[in-house]
C-alpha cells in the first residue's frame, strides 16, 4: 500500500455469513482497502454506516430487517458519495438497484476478476482519478441569479447571494449549499423547498441529492453504469448526474 494514503473503507452486509468471507477475502486482495465491518442485516448495515462512515458499501439486496435497496435510500441520504454496490444472485432486482444509483451490480456466484475491476474503478472514483470527460456541452449565455436566499436552521436564519451558490446537496441528512470562496451554509429546509426557491434558468436538479449551478460546469466524467460525475469550477465537491438527466442537460445546452 502507498505510504501515506488511507486506506479506503469498506462495510458488507450480507445475511450469508459464506458469501461474507468470500467478500472479505476478495477485498482484501486488492491494494488500498481495508474491511471497516460486516453486517447481517439492513438495521446492523445503517448503523455501521453511521458509525464508521465507509466510502464504498458492497449490500445484498434481500436482507433481514430492511432491504439492500431500503438501505441505499438511506445511506444516499447520509453520504450520496458513498459508492453502493450491489452484490446479489437475484439479477431481477438490477432495476431497483440502479434507481438508487448504485455504482455496479454484482451477480453471485462472483467472478474474481470481475470484482477486481469493480474495486479498481471504484478506487480510482474515490481517489479522483480523472477519466476521460464526456464530449463538453455547448456554450450558452450564462444567466445571472438575482436575489438573495434566507436560510432557516437551529440557529436562526441566514442570508447568501443567490449567484454565489455553486452547488447544493443532501448531507448527513440535511440540505448543504456551497458558494463561491469555500462557504458552506446547513438549512433544515428539504432540497425540494430550496429548489423551488432557486432560479431553474440558473440551477438544475441533477440527482435526487443534488443541484447544480449551470454556469459552473467544469466537465463530466462517467460514474457507474447509469450515472455520471459532474466537476464544478470554484469547488472541491462534486455531484452525480444520472444518464436521464445528462440527456436533459444536453438539450438545454444544443
Amino acid at each position: 500500500m502507498v505510504t501515506g494514503v488511507e486506506p479506503i473503507k469498506v462495510i458488507i452486509a450480507d445475511d450469508d455469513a459464506g458469501m461474507r468471507l468470500i467478500e472479505r477475502k476478495m477485498i482484501g486482495r486488492v491494494e488500498g482497502f481495508v474491511l471497516a465491518g460486516e453486517a447481517q442485516d439492513g438495521e446492523e448495515l445503517l448503523r455501521l454506516v453511521e458509525e464508521k462512515r465507509p466510502q464504498i458499501v458492497f449490500l445484498d439486496v434481500e436482507m433481514p430487517g430492511r432491504t439492500g435497496v431500503e438501505c441505499a435510500r438511506v445511506i444516499q441520504d447520509m453520504d450520496p458519495s458513498i459508492v453502493l454496490i450491489f452484490a446479489t444472485a437475484h439479477d431481477q432486482y438490477m432495476g431497483d438497484a440502479f434507481e438508487v444509483y448504485a455504482f455496479d451490480y454484482l451477480i453471485k456466484p462472483f467472478k474474481v476478476d470481475r470484482v477486481m475491476k469493480t474495486l479498481e474503478r471504484a478506487r480510482d472514483r474515490i481517489g479522483r482519478i480523472d477519466e476521460k470527460p464526456l464530449p463538453e456541452l455547448p456554450k450558452a449565455a450564462p444567466k445571472v441569479a438575482a436575489g438573495r436566499l434566507m436560510l432557516r436552521h437551529r440557529d436562526g436564519v441566514s442570508f447568501i447571494s443567490m449567484e454565489d451558490i455553486l452547488l447544493v446537496q443532501r448531507e448527513d441528512r440535511s440540505t448543504v449549499i456551497y458558494t463561491r470562496g469555500g462557504g458552506r451554509f446547513v438549512t433544515s429546509d428539504s432540497l425540494g423547498e430550496t429548489e423551488a426557491r432557486l432560479d431553474p434558468a440558473v440551477f438544475f436538479r441533477c440527482h435526487k441529492s443534488y443541484i447544480i449551478n449551470l454556469n459552473q460546469i467544469s466537465n463530466i466524467t462517467p460514474y457507474g453504469r447509469w450515472t455520471y460525475i459532474v466537476r464544478l469550477e470554484g469547488t472541491e465537491h462534486d455531484a452525480l448526474i444520472t444518464h436521464e438527466k445528462y440527456e436533459e442537460l444536453e438539450r438545454m445546452f444544443s
